[in-house]
């Protein structure tokens, strides 16, 4: 899928005009409504841009929205391409690999997650500190693409600075900001209970299905990374409850507006590099 990215971006650049976007946000299950804050929005349909799919998930809507938020140029995901739904990792990663070429040096991804840590409640915003690749895949895997590190160096994924700056932006706003560890796996199933226990005992604080493909990719290009979970529910074991995809649209969209305005706040005070 690596090779399709020349006509990828130049579909988009087609677009986009002389904006030149260096901040992308890739918005997770039921949080897409941070789209609709940028102004002097382009929207480019997934069905448009050579090698993006449709997702045929609900809560990912299928489009690029180009915009300005804060005072700068953003490019915002809005669905992604997840591996259960059958693409491979390098599919999963081609939007990272897309704004790398459009010179995006800040990277944002969001998701939805369930709640590994018995102290979360649905509705938690977790500040990613770091992951636990256990998809199987990496869309590293193969030839080199050009602009990308063979052996990326993951010791520092999640970016300190910018964790640092989450921090300091959700205090200001009265957002309480959790922090831990996001485990990635290949889905579309929900864990069981047996699985939550051994996530546990790896040191993962909440667990998803997307994320990791994108980040890796990310890391490799040389973008600084910024990852934040809602805790949509409490995971298989952590509760009673039974695991829903309807309760994780409806918790995401209850902690849209407060990941927004964090989102928001943390692009105002990017320092250009």
């Amino acid at each position: 899928m690596a090779g399709s990215l020349p006509a990828t971006v130049a579909a988009v650049r087609r677009r986009l005009g002389s904006r030149t976007p260096d901040v992308a946000v890739v918005l997770g299950s039921g949080l897409g409504g941070l789209a609709e804050r940028l102004t002097d929005a382009v929207r480019i349909p997934y069905a448009e841009i050579p090698g993006f799919h449709v997702p045929t998930v609900q809560g990912h809507s299928g489009e690029l929205v180009i915009g300005t938020l804060a005072g700068r140029t953003v490019v915002a995901q809005s669905g992604r391409f997840h591996l259960y739904e059958g693409h491979v990792a390098d599919v999963a990663a081609l939007p990272a690999r897309l704004f790398g070429e459009l010179g995006v040096t800040t990277f944002i991804v969001t998701n939805a997650a369930g709640g590994i840590r018995t102290t979360f409640r649905p509705g938690t915003l977790m500040l990613i500190t770091d992951h636990l690749n256990l998809t199987g895949q990496n869309p590293l895997t193969g030839a080199v693409v050009a602009g990308e590190q063979r052996f990326p160096d993951m010791s520092a994924a999640y970016d300190p600075e910018l964790r640092s700056l989450a921090l300091d932006v959700a205090r200001e706003q009265g957002t309480e900001l959790e922090q831990g560890v996001y485990a990635a796996l290949l889905g579309p199933s929900y864990e069981t209970p047996a699985e939550i226990r051994m996530l546990r005992t790896l040191g993962a604080d909440a667990v998803g299905m997307s994320t990791v493909p994108e980040v890796i990719v990310a890391n490799a290009r040389g973008m600084r990374c910024l990852g934040i979970s809602t805790v949509t529910n409490a995971a298989a074991g952590v509760s009673d409850a039974k695991l829903s995809h309807a309760e994780v649209m409806e918790t995401a969209a209850l902690v849209g507006k407060r990941l927004g305005d964090l989102i928001e706040g943390v692009v105002a005070r990017l320092q250009t590099r």
